[in-house]
């Protein structure tokens, strides 16, 4: 009998994309799995997470019963992106401790001098547009005809749950709903805009259409022992770029939650990026193509592909 589940957003022929349960390597349509149950919108990955401790709660009990041969073969459903329309997307940056040493000649000949390799009381956070942004797995990411220098970024997301506000670090994670995997795209040769003051470009570099392959499925946080222990890793034509661990990162998931909380009110299916680690093309001066196939696994999320195409 399966204990765990994933979601998933489905493409359905002539419909609206669909909420789905993954149990096992089987997707049953969340409205079926969870029909009779009152006050939850299981339409869409989004309307279970704005009832997310009712809706977990009701899919953790119907998961138990669900037999086994019901749905339909992951391998027959096509996946989208588990969360479609986020309303906000929040991103870390220069919060790995590997990366911050591997980008900081680049600091230095970009600002004039390099990056302090000590903790800042607080997390830095730029904020990447959703609409248009958003891909799911095993689909072509379009490359931004502006650009030559793409680069990778693999991340682990939290996925908020609750509105949240003004939370503590040692309740931030009462607030996650649980987590997926984010290729956080980057334009680096449009990182600096000469002739203004404001030296960094965050719109330009991080803003275009596919720059957030997302998937392939949402972990609830209730099957994630630890998320500041995962393995994250990248490969690009099979050549492993980035492995690290999500414990390498400045700050820890909770700080970040916190922090981004005494701001704004986080709202359910919020996502927060919480930074890439090592193993960037850019240190290097190799930056992406069309026709490369981007590959990445974080413990407990699954692995998200996909291949880079001409806009």
């Amino acid at each position: 009998m399966a204990s765990e589940y994933r979601l998933v957003s489905t493409a359905v022929a002539g419909g609206a994309p669909q909420a789905g349960v993954l149990i096992g390597d089987r997707v049953i349509p969340a409205a079926t799995l969870l029909a009779g149950e009152t006050g939850i919108d299981s339409t869409s990955v989004m309307g279970l997470l704005r009832t997310w401790d009712k809706s977990h709660a009701a899919l953790q009990a119907a998961v138990q019963k669900a037999p086994s041969d019901a749905g339909a073969p992951l391998t027959q459903v096509k996946l989208m992106a588990p969360l479609l329309y986020p309303g906000s997307m929040f991103c870390a940056g220069a919060n790995y401790w590997d990366h911050l040493e591997e980008m900081s000649e680049i600091a230095k000949r970009t600002t004039g001098k390099a990056p302090p390799m000590i903790k800042n009381p607080e997390p830095w956070f730029f904020m990447k547009t959703t609409a248009g942004s958003i891909i799911g797995p095993d689909t072509p990411a379009r490359m931004p005809s502006f650009s030559k220098q793409l680069d990778w970024e693999a991340e682990l997301a939290v996925v908020i749950g609750r509105p949240t506000r003004n939370i503590s670090e040692e309740r931030a994670f009462d607030a996650v709903a649980g987590y997926t995997i984010i290729n956080e795209l980057s334009a680096r040769d449009l990182m600096k805009r000469e002739g203004t003051p404001f030296i960094y470009d965050w719109l330009g570099q991080k803003c275009f259409e596919d720059a957030a392959p997302m998937g392939p499925w949402l972990t609830p946080a209730a099957y994630i022992a630890n998320p500041n222990d995962l393995s994250i890793k990248l490969w690009v034509n099979g050549v492993l770029k980035q492995n690290s661990n999500t414990g390498k990162m400045v700050h820890g998931i909770a700080e970040q939650i916190a922090y981004l909380s005494r701001h704004v009110t986080l709202q359910p299916g919020d996502v927060i990026a919480t930074g890439t680690p090592a193993g960037v093309g850019m240190p290097r001066g190799e930056f992406l193509k069309a026709g490369d196939e981007v590959k990445i696994e974080i413990d407990g999320c699954g692995t998200l592909v996909n291949r880079m195409v001409a806009a």
